[in-house]
């Protein structure tokens, strides 16, 4: 067995997803992916953690198990319901060394920095200069990143600040909740990047990589949702049962500048190709969603599918990552 896995034979989970006082939390991950991130993380006795994303407070005493008495785990999360609920949990159990905390995490977290270790259970979008500038030289980051301007395209990164500078080590597949300024209430809709949502006669939104060329009003964003969702031509992929990691993954690497990803049903991503005046997707199911049988869009998304076959289905980590210094700190793009 992991450490990990001795840890958490000794953390009652059900304790913080499902406490009698609060009930259930929707804002919770796998068990079996917080252990993998904590894993990936290389936690030890008697050091200084920080945690973005609080949840149910499970994650937050895994670490602090693992740190022990003479570590210390700092935990952050936008929404005060869940930061207050976790650090009762957390003193019922009789931890002493993890605080909760109410704050923006995106924006870092100043002191007790700096940090040996710092993981994020939320996706902001981009990685920030804060977080590589709290964490010691050699230490370790295991965060969520944006692979592409638009929502749900995502990849686990296990990031070694070296000399004051981020360095890709690993990548998983993936992701979490998007990292917001308030508490998100609305799970099923992300939490930016969105730009147009329909609501009746039912739920539908589109994410577009173009939308800074897009007008004051998003007219393009919301025409394109239109041909997707009003008499769309409609036809099955013809390949296999789609591998979404492994697809979304190849999408966002074309780094095509008109890639989309839209929800035009509840639960069932697409992504695809779109302008102002074509729009083309492959959904989960394996749907092809088009403006017309002869969209510009729809060619191109089958030129995508081909290659992406052609290629053999790659898995996210077969990837080569490279971060791209910004003012507010490191974009993540990934090549084959």
């Amino acid at each position: 067995m992991t450490a990990v896995a001795d840890v958490a034979a000794t953390v009652p989970e059900r304790q913080y997803t499902h406490h009698e006082g609060r009930g259930a939390t929707p804002h919770r991950s796998n068990p079996v992916v917080i252990h993998r991130e904590i894993a990936n993380l290389d936690v030890r006795e008697d050091m200084n953690v920080i945690e973005y994303g609080t949840g149910s407070g499970y994650s937050g005493a895994l670490l602090a198990e693992i740190v022990g008495n003479g570590g210390h785990v700092t935990s952050l999360d936008i929404d005060a319901y869940l930061a207050r609920w976790a650090g009762l949990i957390h003193q019922e159990r009789g931890l002493h060394n993890i605080h909760c905390h109410v704050a923006d995490g995106t924006a870092g977290f100043p002191k007790p920095a700096p940090y040996d270790r710092m993981v994020s259970w939320c996706t902001p979008p981009f990685l920030p200069k804060a977080w590589v500038d709290q964490v010691v030289d050699g230490g370790l980051i295991v965060a969520p990143l944006p692979i592409a301007p638009v929502p749900n395209m995502t990849v686990v990164a296990k990031i070694r600040v070296v000399g004051g500078e981020p360095v890709v080590e690993e990548v998983f597949t993936g992701g979490y909740i998007e990292a917001t300024t308030s508490p998100k209430d609305n799970l099923d809709l992300p939490g930016r990047w969105v730009d147009w949502e329909n609501r009746v006669p039912s739920p539908s939104w589109i994410s577009v990589a173009w939308r800074d060329h897009d007008d004051h009003w998003n007219t393009g964003a919301h025409t394109a949702l239109d041909l997707l969702t009003k008499d769309a031509h409609t036809e099955p992929y013809a390949g296999p049962e789609i591998d979404w990691p492994s697809w979304r993954t190849f999408a966002a690497a074309q780094a095509d500048p008109n890639l989309t990803m839209a929800g035009l049903r509840p639960d069932l991503w697409a992504i695809g190709h779109s302008t102002p005046a074509t729009a083309a997707v492959l959904q989960q199911d394996g749907t092809v969603l088009a403006s017309r049988a002869d969209s510009p869009s729809l060619t191109i998304l089958r030129n995508w599918l081909t290659a992406w076959e052609d290629a053999g289905r790659p898995a996210p980590e077969t990837y080569s990552s490279t971060l791209t210094r910004t003012s507010e700190g490191w974009n993540l793009r990934l090549t084959q």
